[in-house]
């Protein structure tokens, strides 16, 4: 038997008295992401006495090159974006400048075209620049938009669920092909850099089945429920974890359950919980797994959690039921539309609060109002003038101003 009166991990302090058998004694360069003695894990950094020289281990996200159209990926120890060219935007530069931004309360601009805009709205906003306030009881989720955001809300870490939780939650599906999507309902984890090992806990749709996975750092755990009855209208989610042990049960489907492989008992996250949606502008740096690819389609409400089977449930958030941030996220059975006309044949769409006319060709603006101009990019068909020419409309056509050394019609011929 060895009776330690401390463990080091990485190198022992130079005030401690160590018997060397030979040579230099050198610490140890690298990452431990678990440490577990007998059948108790240690938390590396919450249960240590001291430390010294010892940094947060992540594979940089800019190793994953995410971002696009020529940007450059700029990373520190917590946080990372993207540096974008002229004429990009976006988290991943995946978009064309918004010009002279028109979106208001923090609003996400999204350039429908090359002078049209369409403001993502942030939770409790609504309308065409997401001026107008909204009361949210019921939280409307509308997938992944045409743009690929997905709608969420953010809420503060949830405290405590290390061994133990529970969770209660009610749905209602938008319509029935969306219980076939491949959805996330939400998502906590650690970081969300998709690295195996990851400790996360997810919960989504796939198929017509609820999935519940969760990983403690050893391995994936997952669960697949019965199909959902589609004739009910409010399905209910019973889920919980003890341990390595965890179950779920829907609606009036048998208690199912699962053991997580491996011998680590402890879920470490430290990230939002995330309902709806992911704050990303698309989910792909969650853990690798059963990876949800879209967002909810519907309502999620009565959302409750417990860490421990002598407490009561309680709505995540601090303060309690409130989220920190969100995107695009309605009022359930409140129709943005209802109060948007869009002109001269335009479409309403709405994804969530977001709301914006779909305009017929020919026709452009927030409302659809404008019309637009033969000599217009977005004009069907495109005028025919030559690069580096100048096309001016005529009241019946248009003409083609050509550069030094061109002619003919279109400035075709040198």
């Amino acid at each position: 038997q060895i009776t330690f009166g401390s463990i080091f991990l990485g190198k022992v302090p130079v005030h401690e008295e160590v018997h060397r058998c030979a040579g230099q004694i050198y610490g140890y360069k690298g990452c431990i992401r678990d440490f577990q003695v007998n059948h108790k894990e240690l938390f590396i950094i919450d249960e240590a006495l001291e430390g010294w020289n010892v940094e947060n281990c992540n594979v940089p996200i800019c190793d994953y090159h995410p971002c696009h159209n020529g940007g450059t990926c700029t990373s520190d120890e917590e946080n990372w974006y993207c540096e974008c060219p002229k004429l990009y935007t976006g988290k991943l530069c995946q978009f064309a400048t918004c010009d002279e931004n028109p979106c208001g309360n923090g609003a996400t601009c999204f350039p429908k075209s090359r002078r049209d805009a369409v403001c993502l709205c942030p939770f409790g906003r609504s309308g065409i620049l997401c001026s107008d306030a909204i009361n949210i009881t019921q939280p409307s989720f509308s997938g992944t938009d045409v743009f690929g955001y997905t709608s969420f809300l953010a809420y503060s870490t949830i405290p405590n669920i290390t061994f133990y939780y529970e969770f209660h939650l009610k749905f209602q599906l938008a319509n029935h092909h969306s219980a076939l999507q491949d959805n996330l309902i939400f998502f906590t984890g650690q970081k969300g850099q998709g690295l195996n090992g990851d400790d996360f806990l997810e919960l989504g749709l796939r198929n017509g089945r609820v999935v519940y996975s969760y990983n403690l750092g050893s391995g994936t755990a997952t669960i697949i429920s019965k199909p959902l009855d589609l004739t009910l209208n409010v399905h209910v989610i019973h889920l919980g974890r003890n341990l390595q042990k965890g179950w779920l049960k829907v609606d009036d489907q048998k208690n199912k359950t699962v053991t997580s492989p491996g011998r680590l008992v402890g879920l470490n996250v430290f990230s939002q919980f995330y309902l709806g949606g992911y704050h990303e502008y698309t989910p792909e740096f969650l853990p690798k797994g059963p990876r949800f690819k879209n967002g909810f389609q519907g309502c999620i409400f009565e959302v409750q959690v417990r860490n421990s089977p002598n407490q009561g449930f309680k709505s995540p958030g601090t303060p309690e039921g409130h989220p920190n941030s969100g995107r695009s996220v309605g009022q359930c059975k409140d129709s943005p539309c209802s109060l948007i006309k869009c002109r001269n044949g335009g479409k309403c769409i709405e994804t969530g609060s977001t709301v914006y006319c779909d305009c017929l060709t020919g026709w452009k603006g927030s409302f659809c109002t404008e019309t637009v101009s033969v000599c217009e990019p977005e004009h069907n068909p495109p005028h025919l003038c030559q690069q580096g020419s100048t096309c001016v409309p005529l009241p019946n056509g248009y003409t083609c101003h050509c550069p030094l050394g061109t002619t003919g019609t279109y400035c075709e011929q040198g």
